[in-house]
């Protein structure tokens, strides 16, 4: 059931996050992923190995879909599967910022039914389930109610905001943020301390598959950068970007998009 699921992810990200704070600001050791997919820690490897153990073992009929193990196609023949980002952020976490996350996600037929999205270092755990609101620490989130791109906060990287990007030949007037993890983005949006995020680039299942339900059922839509619904534990589990908002802002920044 989700509600029992939700319960196992959380636990799993709690001990995802006890494992990385013993890295964290400790010179981890450090490795090149081949074809310039960036960087991976042994605080990586280690949550990742936690992860695969507990809940594999919790679940030994779901598929696992994870950054850092090799995909097992199995996952597609699965009824349900785990989407897990051992560590959202890596460069930030190797950095010392405080600012990566544990993204863990249950897949059922394409759809996420719950998640949980852990930053150990801020103490933040946003949760949700499919019919259960969004929390932050147990208390209800909800999206921001801005209206209007002027002067509305937007977390993407620079690049997004080239001129070519954009049908007008220049981005609405957003006031654009950073955060280097794509899951904390979503959550930040679902919590309304930012009124929009945006990725333009093709976007691993694993980044997103937990923000996207938290930041919908805080009250945001989310839709990959066409304006079309993502179908999780797809064969290639990569989306086709992410736009996430509440309405109306949602449909300005797709309509301005080329």
């Amino acid at each position: 059931m989700p509600a029992s699921d939700l319960a196992l992810l959380t636990e799993a990200a709690r001990a995802a996050g006890e494992i990385a704070l013993r890295y964290w600001r400790k010179r981890p050791d450090i490795w090149d992923k081949p074809g310039g997919a960036g960087p991976v820690t042994e605080a990586d490897l280690a949550v990742n190995a936690m992860l695969h153990a507990e809940l594999g073992a919790s679940r030994p009929d779901y598929g696992w879909l994870s950054e850092e193990t090799p995909d097992d196609r199995a996952r597609l023949g699965r009824g349900r599967s785990f989407i897990v980002d051992p560590i959202d952020g890596t460069r930030a976490f190797i950095e010392g910022d405080a600012s990566f996350a544990h993204s863990l996600a249950v897949a059922d037929a394409g759809r996420i039914t719950a998640a949980v999205v852990y930053l150990p270092a801020r103490q933040a755990l946003y949760a949700a389930t499919e019919t259960d609101a969004a929390t932050l620490n147990g208390r209800p989130i909800r999206a921001s109610g801005r209206t209007d791109a002027a002067g509305a906060t937007l977390l993407t990287s620079k690049p997004s905001l080239a001129p070519e990007n954009w049908r007008e030949g220049r981005a609405p007037p957003f006031r654009r943020e950073f955060r280097a993890s794509l899951a904390w983005r979503l959550c930040l949006v679902a919590e309304g301390r930012f009124d929009a995020m945006l990725s333009l680039r093709p976007t691993w299942e694993w980044d997103i598959a937990a923000g996207d339900l938290i930041a919908r059922r805080a009250g945001a839509r989310v839709t990959d950068r066409h304006g079309n619904g993502i179908a999780y534990n797809a064969p290639e589990p990569l989306a086709r970007g992410i736009i996430a908002a509440p309405e109306p802002l949602w449909s300005t920044i797709r309509g301005a998009l080329r």
